[in-house]
C-alpha cells in the first residue's frame, strides 16, 4: 500500500515551486517544458488564487517522485517503471 498525505489546493503552488526548484529548472524552463507562459510558470506558483491547478499538478508530477490525484490533491510515491512491468496483465 502506497504512503498518501493530504495537502490543501493553495498548497499545491508552494510545492510547485519548490520541486521545480529542486529539479534545477529555471521558470523559463519550466514553461518550455510544460507548453505555457513564464507568466502562467509565475502566476501558478506565485499566486494561489489563480485557478492554475492543473498547471501546478502537471509541475509537481514532473518535478518530483509524487503522483498528485485530485480534487482531493493525495500525493503518493510513483511506482518504480521496473514494479510496474513485471506486474502481471502489464
Amino acid at each position: 500500500m502506497s504512503k498518501q498525505r493530504s495537502v490543501l489546493e493553495k498548497d499545491l503552488a508552494a510545492l510547485a515551486k519548490r520541486y521545480r526548484k529542486q529539479a534545477g529548472k529555471t521558470r523559463a524552463q519550466a514553461a518550455r517544458e510544460m507548453d505555457v507562459s513564464q507568466t502562467s510558470i509565475f502566476q501558478a506558483e506565485e499566486q494561489p488564487e489563480q485557478g492554475l491547478q492543473k498547471l501546478r499538478m502537471r509541475m509537481i508530477e514532473a518535478y518530483s517522485s509524487l503522483n498528485v490525484e485530485g480534487p482531493v490533491f493525495l500525493l503518493s510515491k510513483k511506482e518504480l517503471k521496473r514494479q510496474a512491468e513485471s506486474k502481471p496483465g502489464k
